[in-house]
């Protein structure tokens, strides 16, 4: 049995979101992993794209017990993972090898692997250094001091709790006293956030801008319209076809604001946070300044000049990027962007699954190939590493209009006013709380969200999409 385990290949897994969780649960049965992640050992495992939850529980905070659970009990008994309490300072692919800081521990670390799958996911608010925004807790040792809230430590559940009721109170003050809000930004979060904040704050006078000429951003214009008609119906003024400008006095008196707003929220865009990454595997351009892992279509990080990082002797990759942090492209020279092998994904926790799937698959096949010198799978064809397609899922979205409407848009692609609205209303609200409830289970190893999630990404057949057609 000692023998047993002492073959079995190591395989570290930087972050504990959505996609890190997959990685344990897809690959304990035959590697030895450790999971590693700078928070606490809790998680935030909310909706698809896990900020509607959050959301929620900034003007209603008791929603937060519902959306977090301790993870190291399920990482570590559950699923038979290691889960290490650190931050990640460097990553070695030559020498594969991670230094990282433990909590509690002056000092750094470094632990070596066989494999790596990069989890790290991203940060939102792209006009801060360090890409600080509500929407995720402020976890990097060097981010916290220059943060707006240094007085809080996001790494514990505890200070995320603070956090979340300090934002509580102050939103409940302005609200007493009927102060404007300005939301920057009609994507999915925007629309959530101003329709939360009129929901359970109502004397409050809101106000949503966007640079696009309607809501939610290339989405169909059914459901965009959907949005405008709610938020319309409920006295949130918009402005779309504006782009913010907080130095213009033009700009403020166009959005009937002159003197300004007495609080603004940024909910546009996102930010890379891959600080312990090489810069030669970073991207130069991107969201928010560029910063993202650069991947091969079979997800192995690469380095800008197209080289495999991190691989072994005979090429194989040993090291793949995963979900946000990815560079979420495969470009081609001289091609336009719905013509490249993979097009622009969003950041949003489906495709970021899906790609776990994949990444996990290559590593289990290159396993075989090197060390259990198998060449064919078991319907006899050959073995080797897959590329991903165009996760279907990736067009899936599911925008809240506060607890009680809703609308729900798939068959979205990378063209604009692609997908279709199929279901709204009450009905698409009560569908939300059944995806949350039953992630957030799948998340806490629990059987029933298992049963419900397993197939939806380990999908045994493809029909459409442009994945393989028996799957991965």
């Amino acid at each position: 049995m000692l023998a047993w385990l002492r073959l079995r290949r190591r395989v570290l897994v930087i972050g504990g979101s959505f996609s890190g969780l997959a990685a344990g649960r897809d690959l304990a049965n035959h590697f030895l992993v450790t999971i590693i992640d700078a928070k606490e050992p809790f998680a935030e495992t909310e909706f698809f794209e896990y900020t509607p939850g959050v959301l929620r529980a900034y003007v209603k905070p008791k929603h937060l017990d519902a959306l977090t659970f301790t993870l190291q009990p399920v990482i570590e008994t559950r699923m038979g993972c290691k889960f290490i309490w650190g931050e990640v300072k460097e990553l070695n692919g030559d020498e594969k090898t991670a230094t990282y800081k433990p909590m509690f521990v002056s000092g750094r670390e470094t632990i070596d692997f066989d494999y790596c799958l990069i989890c790290a996911g991203c940060n939102f608010g792209p006009f801060h250094k360090w890409g600080e925004s509500l929407w995720f807790p402020t976890i990097h040792e060097d981010a916290r001091p220059e943060g707006s809230w240094p007085h809080l430590d996001e790494r514990f559940l505890e200070g995320r709790r603070r956090h979340i009721l300090e934002e509580f109170n102050f939103i409940k003050s302005l609200n007493d006293k009927s102060a404007t809000i300005l939301v920057v930004g009609a994507g999915f979060i925007g629309v959530e956030w101003v329709t939360e904040l009129q929901h359970f704050f109502p004397r409050l006078k809101l106000t949503i801008i966007d640079f696009l000429p309607q809501p939610l951003g290339p989405l169909p214009a059914n459901a965009a319209k959907y949005c405008e008609k709610y938020m319309n119906k409920v006295g949130i003024k918009q402005f779309y076809n504006t782009k913010y400008d907080a130095k213009d006095p033009e700009f403020w008196k166009k959005i009937d604001l002159p003197s300004g707003p007495d609080k603004e929220y940024v909910c546009i865009g996102v930010k890379a946070s891959n600080y312990f990454m090489p810069k030669e595997t970073l991207s130069e351009k991107g969201p928010g300044g560029g910063g993202w892992i650069l991947m091969e279509q079979n997800l192995a990080v690469k380095t800008r000049d197209g080289k495999r990082w991190g691989a072994d002797e005979k090429g194989f990759p040993r090291i793949y990027a995963v979900g946000d942090c990815n560079y979420s492209c495969v470009e081609e020279p001289g091609k336009k962007p719905n013509e490249w092998p993979i097009p622009p994904i969003p950041k949003i926790s489906y495709p970021g699954e899906e790609m776990c799937i994949v990444a996990c698959t290559n590593i289990e096949k290159t396993d075989r190939l090197l060390f259990q010198n198998k060449t064919v799978d078991c319907c006899g064809d050959p073995l080797k590493v897959a590329d991903l397609h165009w996760p279907w899922g990736a067009g899936m979205f599911a925008t809240s209009l506060g607890p009680d409407d809703a609308c729900f848009v798939a068959g979205a692609n990378w063209e604009k006013n692609s997908g279709l609205m199929c279901v709204w209303g009450q009905v698409c609200a009560v569908q939300k709380e059944v995806i949350e409830a039953s992630k957030t289970d799948e998340c806490a190893y629990g059987f029933i969200g298992r049963c419900i999630w397993y197939f939806v990404h380990h999908t045994p057949v493809h029909l459409f999409g442009g994945g393989p057609r028996w799957g991965y």
